[in-house]
């Protein structure tokens, strides 16, 4: 939510909570994924960018997939016409979103090859490039986490220079993140996106 939004909830919560109850009971009978999706479509027919950043971002972490968002998108030609769906398209190349690149939108998940397991030190956060995407590594004396360089915000990539002792911030918003646990310790309220990880044959592997 935006700061002009966040300060009307407070400045006017009787009104502003009506309208957000609405908001949430007109849904009710939809999916997260569906109704997602329309919000995206919804905020392209505005041309709302802050709030087609949002939404792109909440429909990529509730489980819809780049060629969903592309399809609802598409589909929604006859209203939105062709000059705002150019004007989504050209936000996303901008946002640089691994999943939204053209060689990627035809591959399923799978099991990414990292780094060798000598790379990653006891107690560090390192920083690594993998098959298009950037991810950020932290090694306990018993686990390794592996999360996404993107805030779970707006999808920005959080920069390697961000990283300060064990707080990681994203120069956009400054949401601020906890690396060892991947959770939101500043101004924001959603983790980091954490993928499944393994080792094998001395090599660190992710799976997205």
């Amino acid at each position: 939510m935006s700061d002009a939004l966040n300060y009307l909830v407070k400045a006017r919560p009787d009104a502003m909570g009506g309208y957000f109850k609405f908001l949430k009971e007109a849904g009710q009978h939809l999916d997260p994924k569906t109704r997602d999706l329309i919000s995206v479509i919804t905020k392209v027919a505005v041309q709302t960018e802050p709030g087609f950043r949002q939404y792109l971002s909440r429909a990529l972490r509730d489980g819809c997939t780049a060629n969903e968002i592309l399809d609802a998108l598409l589909m929604a030609f006859p209203v939105l016409g062709l000059a705002k769906i150019v004007w989504a398209t050209e936000i996303l190349l901008d946002m640089d979103i691994p999943e939204f690149r053209p060689e990627m939108l035809d591959e399923t998940p799978r099991w990414h090859d990292v780094a060798a397991l000598e790379q990653v030190p006891v107690g560090q956060t390192s920083y690594f490039d993998s098959d298009g995407r950037s991810v950020f590594v932290y090694r306990s004396d018993a686990e390794l986490h592996v999360y996404d360089s993107r805030c779970p915000h707006q999808v920005t990539n959080i920069p390697e220079l961000s990283l300060e002792n064990q707080k990681l911030t994203c120069p956009k918003h400054q949401w601020a993140f906890d690396i060892e646990s991947g959770e939101c310790v500043e101004k924001g309220n959603r983790p980091l996106k954490r993928f499944e990880s393994k080792v094998e044959g001395a090599r660190l592997l992710a799976y997205w």
